[in-house]
C-alpha cells in the first residue's frame, strides 16, 4: 500500500511538471521542432505593433480579428514601464488580459520582454529607472556622450531588470500552468549598441582591457572546426591566440569591439534566461536587427544576436534556444539561409507585413524546416478570406500534420520566385524537377503588363517514389527523367501549346539520335485537403487544360492550393 501511495504521489508530481511546461523543443532528423501540448507545432503568427497591447480595450478589439485571420499564435510585448510603474509595485493587468483573450480566440502567445532594451534603446525602462542615471548608468560613446541605452556592465541595471522580469515570469507561471497558452519567451528586443560598436563607460573599458574570458577561449578551441566562417577568420587573423585581451586575440578594430560587446550582452541575457528556466521552462529566444545595407557595427545595432556572432551568443548564453532574425530588407532567401544553421533553427519573429508573407511562409517551412513566421504589426493586416496571408495560413494549418511528420528528413524543398529569380532546378535521384514562377507561362496578362510580379512560392514534399505534394501559390513544375535531356532540348523548339513554332522558327530535331531510357509522365494531379491525421481527401482532378495535357503541375497566382501528384514511367 505504501509503495502504491508513493507511486501516486510521484505520478502527480510528474503530471504537475508536464502542466508547467506545455511547450518544448525536440530534434527530428536535421530539424528542431517546437512541441506544444504534446504535438509538433508550426507558428503561424503575427506580432502586434509596439503599442497595440498597451491598453485593455485594444487587446479586446484586436484578438478576435487575429483569429479571423487564421493565426494560431500572437507575439505580444510585455512592457516593463507599465508592469512596474513605481519601483517595487507590479501591475499584471495587461498580461492577464492577453492570456484571457488568447484563450478565448484559440491563440497561443509568445511574450516579448521589453525590459532594459528595445531596439537598442532603454525606452521601455520605467521613468524611475531613467531618471536615476547615477544608480542605473548609461552606455557611453567613445567621445564620452551618454546614451539612452542602459549599460550592460552595471549590476544595478541588471538587478532592476531581473527583479521585474522574475516577478512577471512568476505571475505567468501561476496564471498559465494549467492552460499552457504561453509557448515561448523573447528576452529583450533587438539588443545592440548604436553610434559606436561598444560601450565606452569606465566599467566597459576596464572589461575590454582585461583578458578574454577563459570560458570563451575554451569554446573557440573546442569548436574550431564548426565556428562561423567570419568568427574563424577574425580569430585566425591574430594567429588563433589562446589567451590575451580582446584586441590581442581578435585585433584592433570595430569588429573586435562588436565581439566584446556581444559577449557581455549574451552574459547579461543568460542570467535572465536562467531566471526564466527556473520559473517557467518554455523555449527562449533573442531577436536581431539585421546588419544590412553595407552598414558597420554601431551604424546597425552592434553586438546583437546576429548570425556572424552566433558563437559568442551560444557560448555566453547557452540557455537561449535560438537566434532569430527580424527581416525588413531585400534578399529574403539569403537572410533565411544565414539563420538556418546546424546549430540554430530558423524562427522569424518579425517580418514586414506584405502580401508576400504567405508564400514566404511556405518557403521557409519547406526549405528550412522553420519553427514559424510572424509578420509585424499584424493587426493592420486584412482578415478578408481572400487575402494572401489568410489563404496561406489556412492551407498551412491543413498541411501541418504532414509538414511536422516529414521535417528534418530531407524530403522537402521550398520554392520562392519573383520577377528576377524565376526558376529553380531540383534533382531527385534520376528525376529532374524544373520549378518556375507561374508568370513564366505567358497565359496571364499580369505576366506581361509591366507590373511587378508578386512572389510565387510553395513546398515540394516527396511522399514516396513518384509521389509528391505540391502546395503554395504562383508556381509551375515540370518533371523529367535525366534520360530526357535530348528530348527536352527538342521540345524547346515548340510553343507552350506543344505545337511547332511559326514563321520559320521551327527547327528539325535530329532523327538519327534515338531516344534511350525511360520517360516520366504525370499520372494524375488531384487537388486535395489534409485532415488532422495527415490523410489526403480528394477534392477534384486537374487534367487536360489544368495540367497542360500532362506537361506540368501548376498553381496560379492568387490561388493557394494543395495538390497530390502521382508520376509514372514509360518508354
Amino acid at each position: 500500500m505504501t509503495k502504491f501511495i508513493l507511486f501516486l504521489i510521484l505520478n502527480c508530481l510528474a503530471i504537475g511538471h508536464t502542466l508547467a511546461q506545455n511547450s518544448t523543443l525536440q530534434k527530428q532528423g536535421t530539424a528542431t521542432q517546437l512541441v506544444v501540448d504534446g504535438a509538433p507545432f508550426l507558428i503561424l503568427g503575427g506580432e502586434l505593433g509596439n503599442s497595440s497591447a498597451a491598453c485593455v480595450q485594444d487587446i479586446e478589439h484586436i484578438f478576435p480579428k487575429l483569429e479571423r485571420m487564421g493565426l494560431n499564435t500572437v507575439l505580444v510585448p510585455a512592457y516593463w514601464d507599465l508592469i512596474e510603474p513605481t519601483e517595487g509595485s507590479f501591475d499584471f493587468t495587461l498580461t492577464d488580459k492577453v492570456l484571457q483573450q488568447a484563450r478565448r480566440n484559440n491563440l497561443k502567445v509568445v511574450f516579448l520582454w521589453f525590459g532594459a532594451w528595445k531596439n537598442s534603446m532603454s525606452c521601455y525602462a520605467p521613468l524611475w529607472f531613467k531618471e536615476n542615471y547615477k544608480r542605473f548608468p548609461r552606455a557611453y560613446t567613445r567621445n564620452g556622450k551618454p546614451l539612452e541605452i542602459a549599460s550592460a556592465f552595471s549590476e544595478a541595471v541588471y538587478e532592476a531588470d531581473q527583479r521585474a522580469f522574475s516577478k512577471w515570469m512568476q505571475h505567468i507561471a501561476a496564471a498559465d500552468k494549467e492552460e499552457g497558452t504561453v509557448i515561448m519567451i523573447q528576452i529583450e528586443n533587438e539588443i545592440g549598441m548604436l553610434e559606436d560598436a561598444r560601450d565606452y563607460s569606465r566599467e566597459a573599458n576596464k572589461a575590454f582591457n582585461a583578458p578574454v574570458p577563459e570560458e570563451f577561449m575554451t569554446y573557440l578551441q573546442k569548436n574550431k572546426k564548426t565556428l562561423h566562417p567570419q568568427m574563424l577568420k577574425k580569430w585566425e587573423s591574430q594567429g588563433c591566440k589562446k589567451q590575451g585581451n580582446w584586441q590581442e586575440v581578435f585585433g584592433a578594430d570595430i569588429y573586435t569591439d562588436e565581439i566584446f560587446m556581444a559577449w557581455h550582452y549574451a552574459k547579461y541575457v543568460e542570467r535572465l534566461a536562467q531566471t526564466a528556466r527556473s520559473i517557467y521552462n518554455v523555449p527562449l529566444y533573442v531577436n536581431a536587427a539585421m546588419n544590412s545595407r553595407g552598414r558597420k557595427p554601431g551604424e546597425y545595432p552592434s553586438a546583437g544576436p546576429l548570425a556572424h556572432l552566433i558563437d559568442v551568443w551560444h557560448c555566453g548564453a547557452p540557455s537561449i534556444d535560438m537566434l532569430a532574425p527580424d527581416l525588413y530588407d531585400n534578399g529574403f532567401i539569403d537572410w533565411t539561409a544565414q539563420y538556418k544553421l546546424h546549430n540554430n533553427p530558423l524562427f522569424i519573429p518579425e517580418i514586414g507585413l506584405t502580401d508576400n508573407n504567405g508564400v514566404r511562409a511556405f518557403y521557409i517551412f519547406g526549405e528550412h524546416d522553420a519553427i514559424g513566421i510572424s509578420p509585424f504589426s499584424i493587426e493592420n493586416g486584412s482578415d478578408s478570406p481572400g487575402s494572401p496571408l489568410v489563404q496561406s495560413y489556412a492551407k498551412l494549418k491543413e498541411l501541418m500534420p504532414l509538414l511536422t511528420k516529414y521535417q528534418g528528413k530531407g524530403v522537402m524543398k521550398g520554392l520562392l520566385f519573383d520577377g528576377k529569380n524565376k526558376e529553380r532546378i531540383i534533382t531527385d535521384d534520376d528525376l529532374t524537377i524544373t520549378a518556375r514562377h507561374f508568370f513564366t507561362l505567358p497565359w496571364d496578362p499580369r505576366a506581361t503588363d509591366g507590373s511587378p510580379w508578386p512572389e510565387g512560392g510553395g513546398i515540394l514534399l516527396k511522399l514516396s517514389e513518384n509521389e509528391y505534394i505540391v502546395a503554395g501559390n504562383g508556381i509551375v513544375l515540370e518533371f523529367a527523367k535525366t534520360s530526357e535531356k535530348q528530348a527536352s532540348e527538342a521540345r524547346k523548339l515548340l510553343g507552350e501549346d506543344g505545337f511547332a513554332l511559326k514563321n520559320g522558327q521551327q527547327a528539325e530535331a535530329k532523327h538519327d539520335d534515338k531516344f534511350k531510357g525511360m520517360r516520366c509522365g504525370i499520372g494524375y494531379v488531384d487537388e486535395v485537403e489534409v485532415d488532422k491525421e495527415g490523410k489526403l481527401r480528394y477534392i477534384r482532378r486537374l487534367n487536360g487544360d489544368q495540367d497542360h495535357q500532362g506537361r506540368h503541375v501548376r498553381i496560379s497566382v492568387g490561388d493557394f492550393k494543395i495538390l497530390h501528384v502521382r508520376l509514372y514511367e514509360y518508354r
